[in-house]
């Protein structure tokens, strides 16, 4: 017999449905030239994940300017949704699996730290229930609010659903939420837990085959 499918499959967005880090390290880089500052690939990766205020408080410390986090945010924004708009690469596999989820009727959710103006656009093409967004919640990741906010808009236990990510920042929210975690590192690790399940891609997964990395887990 095969195992059960999720509740409910939660997805996160930047660098696990779509490569969009690139686009946010190249306006991390915009930001830097525009207040005359510096910042390293090694600098960049540590926001990988992270709320954008979070990230905006931290920038604004790390170049002390005068920006306030929100208007940094919003530098930021603006210059991933025009890349956005010249389009962004999915990431293997990625695509294909929520597909196949659809499919066999199994809901699922997008929760992500980019506010809605990015999201909205790429969730429209997929077969999604429910869009948590960084600017419609309290706390951001690492914080558990976005994974329990989306497992109740689903109805669905989070420990009977799992979450996709690629970021630690990402899996800590996650795991902290209760939910089952197929961590997909992209460009930071994902450090091992019991509740954590870890692949090199998407590529070639089936739902099936996620099910089966998780059959020894108690929900």
């Amino acid at each position: 017999m095969e195992p059960a499918l999720p509740a409910a499959v939660l997805w996160d967005l930047d660098g696990t449905l779509v490569d969009t880090e690139p686009l946010w390290i190249a306006a991390e880089h915009e930001l830097a030239a525009e207040v005359g500052g510096t910042w390293t690939a090694q600098d960049a990766l540590q926001l990988v994940g992270s709320d954008l205020l979070t990230s905006g408080r931290l920038l604004q410390r790390h170049f002390a300017t005068t920006m306030t986090p929100e208007e940094i945010v919003d530098f930021l924004v603006t210059r991933v949704a025009r890349g956005l708009a010249e389009g962004a690469p999915w990431r293997p596999g990625a695509r294909e699996l929520v597909l196949a989820y659809a499919e066999l009727g199994v809901p699922q959710a997008l929760v992500t730290m980019s506010y809605a103006v990015l999201a909205d656009p790429i969730a429209a093409s997929l077969p999604l229930t429910t869009i948590v967004t960084g600017d419609r919640v309290t706390h951001g990741k690492p914080h558990p609010e976005p994974y329990l906010t989306a497992a109740r808009a689903l109805g669905a236990e989070p420990s009977s659903c799992v979450a996709v990510e690629d970021s630690e920042t990402g899996a800590v929210s996650a795991t902290e939420a209760g939910c089952q975690v197929l961590a997909v590192p992209h460009m930071v690790p994902v450090a091992p837990h019991p509740r954590r399940r870890s692949v090199t891609s998407l590529h070639g997964l089936t739902p099936a085959m996620v099910s089966a990395l998780f059959a020894d887990l108690e929900p």
